[in-house]
């Protein structure tokens, strides 16, 4: 779907030849070393650890920007930053996060694909800046899907189809659309206009958000935790932004 919406698309700047290797590069980090090894490290661990663990992403963000992109260093960045790690922290050991070493090696494969989501963050700012969100998105989620294929058609052969509902497959369908299509182009046009040591504190709204939904469409129960550790979040998004700095050009 992203390509076809690429390619019908007319974009004032041709893609040079040099930067094809850096998409590509793009494509690598998202699909076989994020999307991939995150699900496998979560088979592997206990489940409030993936989204704790995942919940780091703006640490390694904020710190690659300040060394691969220049942004400036900000305190009130910085602060915003732990104030909403720890909200998360809060909100996850609600459900319990267990230190054990056979938790270690999933533990440590989903640090691995948190980094390669961070390092797809910075290295793709400046071709989203270049050529546009929808088009980079596309041909790197495109090259990262290519990767994986012959794995994937292995699996889709063997799988045994029978017991998948009409519910599973509206969850794949919504992943697909909702997330590739919609939330990845989304994140990319908003890097091209903000600093990502900012845009990247928006990644622990997901757990006060989930955790929303979860009480209303699963009837869960909110704890003290849960308020607290929701209130720390805002508050460091609050932080993180004041001060803010937003480039606005024209283009895609």
């Amino acid at each position: 779907m992203l390509l076809g919406i690429a390619r019908l698309k007319n974009h004032a700047v041709p893609i040079e030849r040099c930067d094809y290797s850096q998409i590509f590069l793009l494509g690598v980090l998202i699909i076989p070393l994020n999307q991939t090894l995150f699900l496998l490290g979560q088979s592997l661990t206990a489940a409030g650890h993936g989204a704790f663990i995942f919940a780091t992403t703006p640490v390694f963000i904020f710190v690659m920007a300040m060394i691969h992109l220049r942004e400036k260093y900000s305190n009130r960045r910085l602060f915003g930053v732990i104030a909403a790690l720890v909200g998360v922290t809060l909100i996850l050991t609600s459900g319990g996060i267990e230190v054990r070493q056979k938790y270690l090696t999933g533990d440590l494969i989903i640090i691995v694909s948190v980094v390669a989501w961070a390092y797809y963050t910075i290295i793709g700012k400046p071709l989203v800046r270049k050529y546009g969100a929808l088009r980079i998105t596309a041909y790197a989620l495109a090259s990262g899907s290519a990767l994986y294929f012959p794995y994937g058609l292995y699996r889709a052969i063997i799988f045994d189809y029978s017991g998948v509902t009409l519910a599973a497959w509206g969850a794949v369908v919504y992943m697909a659309v909702g997330l590739s299509v919609v939330v990845y182009v989304l994140w990319y046009w908003v890097l091209k206009y903000m600093d990502a040591s900012r845009i990247a504190v928006f990644h622990n709204v997901q757990p006060v958000l989930a955790t929303l939904i979860s009480t209303i469409w699963l009837g869960e129960t909110l704890g003290t935790r849960f308020v607290v550790g929701g209130a720390a979040v805002l508050c460091g998004l609050l932080i993180a932004e004041t001060g803010r700095t937003v480039i606005v050009d024209s283009g895609e």
